[in-house]
């Protein structure tokens, strides 16, 4: 009997601490609204409307899978106004993913181009929205008129209350700068080129010289939870290879049995190597050297 009453005070404590610590992120990102130092004339019209895994689609249908993938733990949502003239609004959401990797993840999802503003880990900035990631935080904000100068504002003051010290994702940086095109490497949680068997990881544009102007091609990164799980991988893009595309020999590729070079029918060439527990490569390069220098490249910055 006795013991039956710990087992259950055990289950009732549990579930408290998880629902406390849930109330405690909420509680959280509701702080990261802009209470202070607002723009003048600018106020609060409209929420603060809390968000969890189970109501998101309430807010956010069509975009609502996507976060949830990336790790959406809560969120908040709010209108601010401008006094006097109600169609000069911005719109703001801040999303908690849990990480800064996934944080990283949908920020990357969402920009298409490189114009950075200035705030958080990395941001955009236009005349209509702004985004940035700052931890394990991505925020969102956007003006229906013009407004660049109120959105920057608006998020440097976001960014200022964010504690969260986290740094970017360190594979970001091993990817080499030369010819790598602004604001192009995105992590994907999940089928990482289209090709499920390299599961999550990171890939990135780099514009070469060809005959008759300019090629894009991919340096892309796989993640593996062990050297094992990427050796398993390797072995499927090999097949993959063999009944779709081509298998070649030569070059950089005869470095061993952890590296693999071919033709992919959708993707072009490609040049794969294991290092560790992850699989580096390059697809849609026409030049074999280019290919095999910027994998070489890659590579060296790897630990």
């Amino acid at each position: 009997m006795f013991r039956r009453t710990l087992i259950i005070l055990f289950v009732l404590t549990a579930i408290l601490i998880i629902g406390f610590e849930g109330l405690l992120r909420a509680a959280t990102v509701e702080s990261l609204l802009p209470m202070k130092g607002l723009p003048k004339e600018w106020a609060r019209v409209e929420g603060p409307q809390a968000f969890t895994k189970k109501t998101l689609f309430e807010h956010i249908d069509g975009e609502a899978e996507l976060f949830l993938k990336y790790g959406f733990q809560n969120s908040v949502f709010a209108v601010f106004q401008k006094k006097g003239d109600p169609q000069n609004q911005i719109e703001l959401d801040i999303y908690d993913l849990g990480n800064v990797l996934q944080a990283f993840g949908i920020f990357s999802r969402f920009r298409n181009e490189d114009r950075p503003g200035g705030f958080g880990l990395d941001s955009f900035l236009d005349e209509h929205s702004a985004f940035f990631y700052q931890g394990r935080y991505f925020v969102i904000l956007h003006a229906p008129e013009p407004n660049r100068e109120t959105l920057g504002l608006f998020s440097k003051l976001i960014s200022s209350q964010i504690s969260d010290p986290s740094p970017p994702p360190k594979e970001i940086n091993y990817f080499p700068k030369n010819g790598l095109k602004p604001g192009s490497i995105q992590y994907f949680h999940e089928g990482l080129l289209g090709h499920r068997f390299l599961k999550r990881g990171f890939q990135a544009t780099y514009v070469g010289k060809v005959e008759g102007g300019n090629k894009e091609v991919k340096l892309f990164l796989a993640v593996f939870r062990n050297s094992q799980e990427a050796s398993k991988a390797l072995k499927v893009y090999r097949e993959e290879l063999s009944k779709k595309g081509k298998v070649l020999s030569g070059g950089l590729i005869e470095s061993g049995a952890r590296a693999l070079k071919g033709e992919d029918p959708y993707q072009g060439k490609v040049m794969v190597v294991q290092k560790g527990f992850y699989l580096l490569g390059v697809v849609g390069s026409e030049a074999e050297d280019d290919g095999e220098n910027r994998l070489a490249e890659f590579m060296k910055n790897i630990e």
